[in-house]
């Protein structure tokens, strides 16, 4: 992950407040379906950030490794489930988890996938994965497209983006999940809906993007500017609505590859 590591650094409040949470109602049910995910199973959750997918899991009975190399927010997921013995926080990468040969039943990612050298994390979770383990991608936030408020409000971001491509711009990664379970077995579900967000969490869920302006920065004051530009322009009785997608991935390795 190299420099990835440290791209929230700074934004873990911000990010443990106002981003959206999963819900294990939806996520779930789809992969006890699918892979047979039983309470029995480990789940190592890769990535893990502040421990919002590991929770979907803790939901469910399972135990989970969280494996997160950022400092910070490894230290606010142990501070957030610190009375939950079923969770166990470790320092790893995605390339390099630590964990020990064939341990777990499944591999779950959440957003932080977009930041992994596939290359590299495929092996290593075909390391750490017990035969006929699963590999589950859940990513879910706002939607780039399905309404104008969406489209604008990538719009405010893109300054600030990576040579300005827009937010979703290394996002392509998801679109190859299929390819890295060929000869094995893949699942993929998309669901819609749309969430009412109001001043505080827009600005929240904002300042929690590992790309926008933090307020120490000269830019910052601008920036806040813009927003509140979009928000005063979009909101209806005191919130805007946003078009929102889990796009939920399940994949098993064939024998070889």
């Amino acid at each position: 992950m190299g420099e990835n590591v440290e791209k929230f650094t700074g934004r873990v409040a911000a990010y443990a407040e106002y981003r959206e949470r999963y819900d294990p109602m939806i996520v779930l049910p789809r992969l006890r379906d699918w892979c047979g995910l039983q309470q029995a199973w480990t789940v190592a959750d890769v990535g893990a950030g502040t421990g919002m997918l590991s929770d979907v899991f803790l939901a469910g009975g399972n135990r989970v490794i969280a494996v997160e190399p950022n400092t910070e927010m490894r230290e606010a997921c142990v501070r957030l489930h610190e009375d939950n013995a079923a969770l166990m926080v470790v320092n790893g990468t995605a390339e390099a988890t630590g964990l020990e040969d064939a341990s777990v039943e499944m591999v779950s990612v959440g957003r932080a996938l977009h930041w992994f050298n596939l290359d590299q994390t495929m092996p290593e979770f075909r390391r750490i994965l017990k035969p006929e383990g699963w590999v589950a991608v859940v990513a879910f936030g706002r939607s780039k497209d399905g309404r104008k408020e969406n489209e604008a409000y990538e719009e405010v971001l893109r300054p600030y983006t990576l040579n300005g491509r827009g937010t979703h711009a290394e996002y392509t990664k998801y679109e190859r999940l299929k390819d890295l379970f060929v000869g094995g077995e893949f699942r993929q579900e998309e669901v819609r809906g749309e969430i009412q967000i109001g001043w505080e969490a827009l600005r929240g869920f904002t300042l929690s993007l590992s790309h926008a302006p933090l307020p120490e920065s000269a830019e910052f004051g601008a920036f806040e500017e813009k927003l509140r530009e979009y928000f005063a322009q979009y909101e209806e009785n005191g919130s805007v609505t946003l078009a929102t997608r889990y796009w939920i991935n399940a994949g098993r390795f064939g024998t070889h590859g």
